[in-house]
């Protein structure tokens, strides 16, 4: 048996058509077994997946398909108690989709929604987790930003300039107008960093840090291309602002393509855990969902923690 949450508010409202018209047909048609489940307010995700997995076990897991985006799959670990009892499939309905690109999960609905439940083989994938000085616990699978990309993240969440765009499948270039804007207005702080045991190191013109799973975010930004999502490792890309606003400015869209690197100030680390601590609060995001402003957290890699199906 199959338990579905569908998102139908993903892809600015056709996550309801996709599964009405795609997914659903394809699944009474195959006569495949399923129970599905509709969010309909923030947080529902979570609830929901808290519900289908309650009493699962690892000899008996839970199949759990999710049909959104990448915040909807971020919401659904929140309400997972147990990933080693829960076998995840994801039919990628958001704007994004960077959990998909690096998994190689098909853009096309009925393709996607085939690997879930034909072709498809079970991964073992990492798990991201956050911590906060205040002890709030937060799980991310693709990536969590402090800084910069976490404020291009808040602003796109609200924006109706990414809304219009997503109608018209041009999505990726509100991220990148509003990351000109964010970058511009951007005020430099100064961050002390330690990755796992070795010393804390400060960066003084602190632009942020993307502490990723997968090599992709932000719609395909390649911000960490060797990252790997079952190596039990965070890689980090750190960016401090030693270059001319202008200049970074031209620097971003290398980002696109992992070519960021070639530039001084943009500097790649991997470690199981990364504690940072700001001068100043900054935006912080898991999987382009915004948590709030903080000054200080840790985070750390659960290796291996949940199976997928891709």
């Amino acid at each position: 048996m199959y338990h579905i949450i569908i998102n139908p508010a993903s892809r600015s409202g056709a996550g309801k058509k996709l599964w009405k018209t795609i997914v659903e047909p394809y699944l009474m048609e195959q006569k495949i077994e399923y129970i599905s489940y509709f969010s309909e307010h923030p947080g529902d995700v979570a609830k929901l997946a808290a519900k289908i997995t309650k009493g699962a076990s690892v000899v008996a897991p839970r199949k759990l398909v999710i049909l959104g985006g990448d915040g909807t799959v971020n919401e659904a670990l929140q309400g997972i108690s147990d990933f080693r009892a829960v076998t995840l499939g994801y039919i990628s309905t958001g704007s994004s989709n960077d959990f998909a690109r690096d998994l190689g999960i098909s853009k096309d609905t009925l393709a996607a929604a085939k690997q879930v439940f034909e072709t498809g083989s079970a991964h073992k994938m990492d798990v991201g987790c956050v911590i906060f000085k205040d002890g709030t616990k937060r799980y991310f699978a693709v990536s969590c930003g402090m800084g910069f990309d976490a404020a291009v993240c808040e602003e796109t969440n609200r924006s109706a300039f990414k809304k219009a765009l997503n109608r018209i499948k041009l999505g990726k270039l509100a991220y990148l107008t509003i990351a000109v804007k964010q970058l511009l207005a951007a005020k430099s702080a100064s961050c002390e960093i330690t990755l796992d045991d070795k010393p804390t190191f400060t960066i003084k013109k602190y632009l942020f840090s993307a502490s990723m799973l997968h090599r992709y975010e932000g719609g395909g930004f390649k911000f960490c291309p060797d990252a790997k999502c079952d190596d039990g490792v965070i890689d980090i890309c750190t960016a401090a602002t030693k270059l001319p606003k202008l200049v970074i400015l031209m620097v971003l869209p290398t980002a696109f393509f992992g070519k960021h690197y070639l530039f001084p100030g943009i500097t790649p680390y991997k470690a199981q855990t990364i504690h940072i601590k700001a001068s100043a609060p900054l935006w912080i995001h898991t999987d382009g969902e915004i948590l709030r402003k903080d000054d200080e957290l840790t985070i750390s890699c659960q290796r291996r923690a949940l199976t997928i199906i891709h």
